[in-house]
C-alpha cells in the first residue's frame, strides 16, 4: 500500500497553525468522501519542531495539555 505523507510548515503561531490544519484536513476529508478512492482511515497530527515527544497540538484539553495520539478520521459508508 502507498501512503501520502505531507510535511507542511504551519508557522510559529499555534492558534493559526491549528486553524490552518483544521481547514486543510476538512477539505481533504470532504474530497475523499465524494470520490471513489479506497480510503477508509486517515491519521494526522499537528506537531512542533521543538517538541520531541511528537505531541498533537490539535488535541488540547481544558488544562492546556496536548495528547500524543494522532487525530483520526474513519470513513464508514452509511
Amino acid at each position: 500500500m502507498y501512503r501520502l505523507q505531507i510535511d507542511i510548515p504551519a508557522g510559529f503561531d499555534q492558534d493559526k497553525a491549528v486553524e490552518m490544519s483544521r481547514i486543510l484536513m476538512s477539505g481533504i476529508i470532504e474530497h475523499l468522501e465524494g470520490s471513489s478512492q479506497d480510503v477508509r482511515e486517515i491519521n494526522w497530527r499537528l506537531g512542533n519542531d521543538e517538541d520531541r515527544q511528537k505531541s498533537n497540538y490539535l488535541t488540547k484539553n481544558e488544562n492546556g495539555h496536548v495528547s500524543s495520539k494522532k487525530s483520526r478520521y474513519l470513513y464508514t459508508e452509511e
